[in-house]
């Protein structure tokens, strides 16, 4: 595993040369210490700055980028350690784009940080397993695949909830295009919708189909219940054939049922992992990159055969 993590971590920069850049396992500390010292808060470009002072990373590390960029690697892994120290109740983002210190993120030791992460990764697998079970998904066995193929939706979420109020409304804008909205209509800021939400109407076709599709896109770490569910549908009335509300929380179950309840127009709901789903799919943000595994297995009827039983 150590050899593993020495190939992964050195990683080409822009002049061509090597540079080697710490896994986001070890940002968690620096990142806490690194808001601590800004008074307790910062935004993500003080914390980035404050971070890499505290590392020593070198120009030539600084200077890689992610995938094709324009993003650098050390942004994007500095963004996953910021998304797991959320989850592990160390830091906070109450306000988009500004990251604070908790009561127990200023009380953990440095000791303390990777039991913590180890446990919370755990966790999140334990759940992902029950919702994959309920829903009658193929479960993976975590013995077959000790690393979390998930994990990359955490940085991906963290990164669209950092973005500007105009970023998200871009996003917005170039999910639906890709996915095959055309005339496209959003209100001017200040309108009447509620604060960090975009939404708009525009118009899906469908092979020889087409559709007027009202939409709305919500930012928002919580469990939507079935009230935002109604509560769009009102917004609906008159506005499109078709409902889409998208949030890049999660929905309970109690909304899903109200989302196709019988006699009222049906609306599509797609919660944070549809979106990271839907930005992977179309290459917004995400590269995925295709790995070759090879399986080896024992046959036993060989040896037995050589050994004339």
């Amino acid at each position: 595993m150590q050899r593993r993590n020495a190939i992964e971590n050195s990683v080409r920069n822009t002049g061509g040369g090597e540079a080697t850049l710490p896994p986001y396992t070890d940002l968690l500390w620096p990142t806490v210490q690194a808001v601590i010292e800004l008074g307790g808060s910062g935004v993500i470009e003080e914390i980035d700055s404050a971070v890499i002072a505290r590392t020593g990373l070198t120009e030539a590390a600084q200077a890689v980028l992610h995938g094709d960029g324009p993003g650098t690697e050390i942004e994007y892994r500095l963004a996953w350690a910021r998304t797991y120290l959320k989850g592990m109740g160390l830091l906070s983002n109450t306000r988009r784009g500004v990251w604070s210190v908790t009561e127990r993120g200023r009380a953990v030791r440095e000791s303390e940080i990777k039991p913590m992460q180890v446990a919370y990764t755990a966790e999140k697998r334990r759940k992902r397993l029950v919702r994959n079970v309920s829903q009658g998904a193929q479960v993976v066995s975590l013995a077959a695949a000790p690393e979390d193929p998930e994990l990359w939706r955490e940085p991906v979420l963290g990164a669209v909830a950092d973005l500007s109020k105009d970023g998200f409304e871009r996003l917005v804008t170039t999910v639906l295009r890709a996915a095959g909205f055309t005339t496209l209509t959003i209100p001017a800021p200040g309108g009447s919708h509620p604060a960090g939400h975009v939404e708009g109407t525009g118009v899906l076709r469908v092979s020889l189909l087409s559709f007027s599709v009202f939409f709305r896109f919500v930012r928002a770490p919580e469990q939507a219940g079935a009230e935002v569910v109604r509560e769009f549908r009102a917004a609906m009335v008159g506005r499109g054939e078709k409902g889409l509300l998208v949030s890049t929380g999660s929905f309970t179950d109690d909304a899903r049922a109200e989302a196709h309840r019988n006699g009222a127009p049906p609306i599509d709901l797609v919660d944070g992992d549809g979106l990271c789903d839907l930005l992977k799919e179309h290459g917004l943000g995400v590269r995925s990159t295709v790995r070759t595994v090879e399986d080896v297995a024992l046959v036993p009827a060989f040896f037995t055969e050589l050994s004339g039983r």
